[in-house]
């Protein structure tokens, strides 16, 4: 019988990625294509006072200048997609004068060529009057979030049990400390990209995108068309780490910039432009205070955040959710507040909320392992709890305990001297650093569509998307699996808004979500060729057998437990007259399993870090990660995402941070000289174990997902290894040469 989930499979579309085969947004070419390039404002908070246009359109190749004075009036209707998007109102773009940030797009050019496009838009004049844009997270009013009142929000304003406050006063150990972390732009390899064309009312976009089908809902409400009259396609991204959850301006750009010179419109955004309106992990305040028993056992934990957001919408994340339930404590206070910015509004970036969050708790748990002369891995065994204590029900699964066991035999915890600056390697200042990690297992609506073709393969759609975690693989698995084929004779694709709708790309929900979709099309395929093959299986022996008579296994439908009595899928088939036999397939939670359980993966990471004494340079030199996330589907792949994650988490530590000038809201390293991140040279050792872990709750297949989860927790486990190294308690990421002089 084939057993397809639970294999190192190496990814299917690999080999079309390494030669160059695999086709992203901006390759689509269309014939007669032109080639637009955004003008973005130069100022952070204003209005447009003219544009001189003139002489730009007599440049060569020109063939058009847009801008609020000429451009469509759209109808920019409500949004009805799958998932709402943040509060407020969403950029209207090129419909006014008002400059909300700095490179708000402000015009577009239509050239022949990119060349001439490039050229025509940096010659254009915009004149403005503009006043002085508040880009200051630290001077700017924290308001409470009226998003976080909507029914189903991921996290609330404030939440409390207990008197935590009191609980403090009269703790017999406490810490308190104040954590600032840097806003972040994501910069995936692949840049945003769309082109789009017309055919009269119909609208063809090849765009870049993690969730195809709400791309195409928003773009018919902006357009004010209906949806099936707009196409999205997206076979491959490039990288995205939540870039491309959302439809940011330029896909509106492309499409307006199409129906104004009725032809194709190709249009790239720069390196450069991606810091501007494409999103950003937003930047954070946070305050934690932890009081403890003298044996360690925690009584209060107050835990406030605020993130920024733009003063035209309500961008809002789980910044606080995780303390409420990752230890034991009868009290407990958490709140979040927004602080309107005039900047671009910043999205979701791998690990949303919790990896911010669980760097301040994590890093102040360690703080007081510390004052108490505990280990930190034993404060927080103390800690353990046994049901989720915020919303008081039981865990699906939480394996914890088991984490801290395997995360610290394989990382070797217990050769870590406790003394800050105890460990060295000749000159270096050696730190070992630990924390935990956690991620909701998120289960959102999804649909997929099964073919057993004549041939005996199988087709599989989904309108899911694959940023690099292996999608087109683990889903083949999974149709595999529940086929009884082997994965060579499933061609899953993806991609497309005319495909049974799934939810995002994100949130680490593909898998429950579109696998279990999956699942269910499979079993429906197998129904209905049960149904057939006990009408015409007569020379098999399969006539009149019920379906549960009847097992898949080896590409064949046999009688159970009769390896002599079977059809093949071919003749199945034919059985219905050589027409393609389809199984259509859906998954969603019950809602009532969503409210008897709490649904979290949940990992310790471990990292260590050598620091030279004299000039303070930090180099990670092993990172290792131990999770419980259900059932891996393949763990080639999982080790994969785990790696990344970490890697990613190694950049949030001590390198990435996009720093805004206050005079006009311009990121001033708005380019990958300055925007570090982590490249060959600064990954360690990484790596990534799993524990033997079964949740039949949590979804079908008992998957609970790990590509947000790889990154949460690492920044912590590094700066808390840079403690231990030289105890200098760091409450600022990126930490840097500077946070050590």
């Amino acid at each position: 019988m084939t057993t397809a989930i639970g294999k190192s499979l190496s990814r299917i579309d690999g080999r079309l990625k390494v030669t160059g085969q695999a086709t992203y947004a901006a390759e689509f070419n269309q014939e007669g294509q032109a080639h637009a390039v955004i003008v973005g404002s130069t100022v952070g908070l204003g209005r447009i006072e003219s544009i001189d246009s003139a002489a730009v359109e007599k440049m060569p190749g020109v063939v058009a200048v847009i801008s609020h004075l000429n451009a469509q009036r759209l109808a920019y209707n409500e949004h009805r997609g799958p998932i709402d998007p943040p509060a407020g109102e969403r950029l209207h773009v090129l419909q006014g004068s008002e400059v909300r940030f700095f490179g708000e797009p402000v015009a577009i050019v239509v050239a022949e060529t990119l060349d001439q496009a490039e050229h025509a838009a940096n010659a254009l004049e915009v004149t403005y009057s503009a006043r002085q844009p508040q880009v200051d997270a630290h001077a700017g009013e924290q308001v409470v979030p009226a998003v976080a009142r909507r029914p189903g929000a991921r996290a609330e304003a404030d939440v409390a049990r207990g008197d935590a406050d009191k609980a403090l006063e009269t703790a017999a150990v406490k810490v308190e400390a104040e954590y600032v972390i840097a806003r972040e732009n994501h910069n995936p390899m692949e840049p945003h990209a769309t082109i789009a064309a017309w055919n009269g009312d119909r609208l063809t976009l090849w765009s870049k995108s993690q969730f195809v089908v709400n791309e195409q809902a928003e773009i018919a409400a902006i357009f004010g068309l209906p949806p099936e009259n707009v196409q999205v396609n997206c076979p491959f991204i490039g990288g995205a780490f939540g870039t491309s959850l959302r439809t940011w301006p330029h896909v509106t750009l492309a499409a307006l910039a199409a129906r104004h010179v009725n032809r194709p419109v190709k249009l790239v955004l720069t390196r450069k432009q991606m810091f501007f309106a494409t999103g950003h992990r937003p930047y954070t305040l946070q305050r934690i205070a932890l009081g403890a028993q003298p044996d360690g056992k925690l009584i209060g934990i107050v835990h406030e955040g605020a993130g920024e957001t733009s003063r035209y919408e309500e961008f809002m994340e789980a910044l606080t959710s995780v303390t409420s339930f990752m230890y034991s404590c009868p009290n407990v206070r958490t709140s979040y507040r927004l602080i309107p910015l005039d900047a671009s509004t910043p999205t979701y970036m791998r690990g949303p909320g919790e990896a911010s969050g669980i760097h301040a708790l994590e890093c102040a748990v360690d703080e007081l392992a510390y004052k108490l002369q505990m280990d930190p891995i034993d404060l927080r065994r103390i800690n353990e709890p046994q049901i989720d204590e915020g919303r008081q029900v039981p865990f699906s699964s939480r394996s914890m305990l088991k984490c801290y066991d395997l995360g610290a035999e394989r990382f070797g915890w217990s050769r870590r001297t406790p003394e800050p600056g105890s460990m060295r390697d000749g000159r270096l200042l050696i730190g070992y650093g630990m924390a935990n990690a956690s991620y909701p297992c998120l289960f959102a609506p999804a649909s997929a569509r099964v073919r057993l073709l004549p041939d005996g393969t199988v087709e599989v759609e989904a309108a899911a998307s694959d940023m690099g975690p292996g999608t087109y693989t683990s889903m083949s698995q999974v149709a595999a699996e529940y086929l009884g084929i082997p994965v060579e004779r499933i061609r899953f694709s993806l991609g497309r808004s005319d495909f049974p709708a799934t939810p995002p790309h994100g949130g680490s929900m593909t898998m429950a979500s579109v696998g279990s979709a999956i699942r269910a099309a499979c079993l429906d395929l197998q129904a209905k060729a049960a149904v057939l093959a006990a009408k015409g299986g007569g020379n098999a022996g399969l006539a009149g057998q019920s379906p549960e008579a009847l097992e898949w296994r080896d590409g064949m439908l046999f009688v159970k437990g009769r390896s002599d009595r079977g059809v093949t899928y071919a003749d199945l088939v034919s059985y219905g007259g050589e027409s393609p036999l389809v199984g259509e397939g859906t998954a969603a939670r019950d809602a009532e399993t969503g409210q008897k359980y709490s649904m979290h993966s949940f990992g310790a990471v471990f990292a260590e870090v050598a620091i030279d004494p004299d000039v303070k340079t930090i180099k990670v030199r092993r990172a290792l990660g131990a999770y419980g996330v259900g059932r891996v589907v393949n763990p080639k792949l999982a080790t994969s995402q785990c790696i990344g994650g970490m890697i990613g988490g190694i950049g949030m530590a001590i390198m990435e941070r996009t720093l805004l000038d206050r005079r006009n809201g311009r990121p001033i390293n708005a380019h990958m000289a300055d925007y570090l991140v982590p490249v060959n040279l600064d990954t360690p050792h990484i790596e990534a174990h799993f524990i033997d872990e079964e949740d039949t709750i949590v979804n079908p297949l008992g998957v609970k997902g790990l590509g947000e989860i790889a990154l949460v927790g690492m920044s912590a486990a590094v700066s808390n290894a840079v403690h231990h190294a030289t105890g200098r308690r760091v409450h600022e990421l990126p930490i840097m040469i500077e946070s050590l002089l």
